[in-house]
């Protein structure tokens, strides 16, 4: 209860400090990333350009990389805002979305860690796996099954990386090479609305502008989505779908109390 009291803190501390959060990020969920730092008291921006990328990160309290609609602009420009982020001291989190599945995917996403110091990786499985130099099946940008050493595969990657590591699945994994957190927190229905993964990682990287402890910034992001995610299933009406799922999964990140963590909150250390 401790552990996860001192998690749900960091919720007053964004809703406070109101952290800007600087997004290179794909235009598939572009407008659902900057949504939800709204609600959760964050204040977004989704600057991407070359030229205002290191000027616009500056003035952030954490940048978030994510490369779901990768291209060679942009490529640019992640490298350009991460090592000026670097050199201010501003945490970057990083989304690898859909490493492993193509030659360019995999390619930008080695490059980023290897030359960007990186304060979380957030992906799936088999974006994790592609990252630590194994082999995952892919379909597309997501995982195509489940994985029983995720906890593992974590760990041992965040202590070659020297960040914290995320992995998001049926139960979540917070790693930072000497803690292991577990989440089962969340619901099926949050893979059916599209960007639910982007979304959990733009709450990581709020968490991250308020705190410099980065194990606990990610494991706040991840359990505020999946508790989020099943308050928001038990608000559907009986005739609502995935578009008001969709909805209301703002609604509970915008309503969400540090006493609603607390006592929803489903997290241990292994």
């Amino acid at each position: 209860m401790q552990k996860l009291q001192a998690i749900a803190d960091l919720l007053t501390e964004v809703k406070t400090k109101k952290p800007l959060v600087h997004h290179l990020t794909n235009y598939v969920t572009v407008n659902d990333c900057a949504n939800i730092v709204l609600a959760l008291g964050g204040s977004p921006v989704m600057a991407d350009d070359a030229a205002e990328v290191e000027e616009m990160v500056a003035i952030a309290s954490a940048l978030v990389l994510n490369i779901g609609t990768l291209n060679g602009r942009t490529i640019d420009s992640m490298f350009l805002a991460g090592k000026r982020a670097n050199r201010l001291g501003i945490p970057v989190v990083l989304d690898p979305v859909g490493a492993g599945a193509t030659t360019l995917r995999t390619a930008t996403a080695l490059r980023l860690v290897q030359e960007i110091e990186l304060a979380v990786v957030r992906g799936n499985i088999a974006e994790i796996t592609a990252l630590a130099g194994g082999s995952a099946q892919t379909r597309g940008v997501d995982a195509a099954g489940p994985c029983a050493d995720a906890p593992g595969i974590a760990a041992a990657l965040a202590q070659k990386l020297g960040c914290v590591v995320a992995v998001t699945g049926a139960q979540d994994v917070v790693a930072d090479g000497s803690r292991i957190g577990l989440i089962d927190n969340g619901h099926p229905i949050l893979a059916r609305v599209t960007g639910t993964g982007c979304m959990a990682t733009s709450l990581v990287g709020c968490y991250a502008g308020v705190t410099r402890d980065y194990f606990r910034a990610a494991a706040a992001g991840i359990i505020t989505m999946g508790l989020a995610g099943e308050k928001a299933l038990a608000a559907l009406a009986p005739d609502d779908g995935i578009g008001s799922f969709r909805v209301k999964l703002l609604d509970q990140i915008d309503r969400l109390t540090p006493e609603e963590f607390i006592q929803g909150g489903k997290y241990h250390e292994a």
